[in-house]
């Protein structure tokens, strides 16, 4: 699964870019940059404690950072090209006041930010659907077929919805967007809005300031706050000294835990686990993925001869001490191919190719 991180200039990108995948400081660039971010788990390390596992091995999320963007400028809409490629976009609006860190506005509001960037991303849009639909038309013109059945009346169907400003996450179903996927239109992509806060703001909730509750009630719009300068600061402390710190200020995690929380609810996110002396393992899936099919996410040989999954659910297993504990309890359960995976399931996959 890939993110995108945008905004304009002076908002904090790098700052959390570098935080989230533990990489030096970042540079100005005018490339797009990649990292990737080991998703924090307490799941997975009390599932290792408790197999002995020799390797613990994360789900990951791959982060794109893009170049700053600047009001006015040239370019814009090249420079978000990169976010055609990403499964959700991770806008970061400014909420800071900081004199020695000029913003590239006359005053700071992340409301009046997200509403810009949200406009570069409908007028990139507009451009590719109707570069397409009059491709298509021309293509009429000449008695050439359709090559895609009803593709014409789709995107004009979402030309009309991003000529009236509405972002297509907001006003197509996840079935219209994936009809669409090809095209990489950015509006209708989920997002997250990341708010960066000062300290003294750090565990206010960005819903509750003016202007951003008509942006939360977007269809697959979340809204997440940070303070990037105090969390990297934070980031370079020793567990418990973090954790004091945090309570201090009033934040319950980390922001590596709210942001990836927040983007698995966005892209309705699971995560089951394998676990076992060799290595205890997070593997990612859509929410209620058929257990055939998140086998195949860990082998296709597992998918192709798939028989049964043993199944138990984190909670269920920590409580039984033990796999062996959690069947001696009648706890595990087995499940055939159509099974829906849960979050947290730990599973063990029987299978057999001829």
């Amino acid at each position: 699964m890939r993110a995108g991180i945008v905004g304009f200039a002076a908002a904090g990108k790098k700052t959390l870019f570098s935080l989230l995948t533990r990489a030096a400081a970042v540079g100005y660039s005018r490339e797009a940059r990649r990292g990737v971010l080991a998703v924090p788990d307490a799941r997975l390390e009390t599932l290792a404690r408790l197999h002995g596992s020799r390797k613990t091995t994360p789900a990951t999320l791959e982060l794109v950072l893009l170049p700053a963007l600047r009001p006015g400028a040239s370019g814009v809409t090249e420079n978000l090209a990169a976010i055609r490629d990403v499964d959700v976009v991770v806008h970061v609006a400014r909420a800071f006041e900081d004199p020695s860190v000029p913003s590239p506005f006359d005053s700071v509001d992340p409301v009046r930010d997200a509403t810009n960037l949200e406009l570069e991303f409908l007028l990139a849009d507009l451009a590719v659907l109707e570069k397409r639909l009059g491709r298509l038309r021309y293509d009429r013109a000449r008695g050439k077929p359709e090559a895609i059945r009803g593709e014409a009346d789709r995107l004009e169907r979402a030309r009309r919805f991003v000529e009236a400003e509405r972002p297509l996450r907001d006003v197509l179903s996840r079935d219209e967007r994936k009809a669409l996927a090809g095209y990489g239109l950015m509006s209708a992509k989920p997002q997250l809005i990341v708010v960066n806060m000062g300290e003294e703001d750090i565990s206010a909730r960005p819903e509750d300031q003016p202007g951003f509750g008509a942006l939360a009630a977007l269809g697959e719009t979340r809204l997440a706050s940070v303070s990037a300068r105090i969390e990297a600061e934070i980031a370079d402390l020793e567990d418990e000294d973090a954790a004091e710190f945090r309570a201090d200020l009033g934040v319950e995690s980390g922001a590596a835990e709210r942001i990836v929380r927040a983007v698995f609810e966005l892209m309705d996110r699971a995560t089951f686990y394998t676990a076992g002396e060799t290595e205890a393992r997070a593997w990612l899936v859509r929410r209620n993925t058929r257990a055939q099919e998140a086998a195949g996410s860990i082998h296709s040989d597992m998918e192709r001869g798939f028989i049964r999954a043993e199944v138990v659910a984190f909670e269920t297993l920590v409580e039984c001490g033990s796999w062996d504990g959690a069947r001696a309890r009648g706890a595990l359960r087995l499940e055939g191919k159509d099974y829906p995976v849960q979050d947290g399931d730990v599973l063990v996959i029987r299978f057999a190719v001829g």
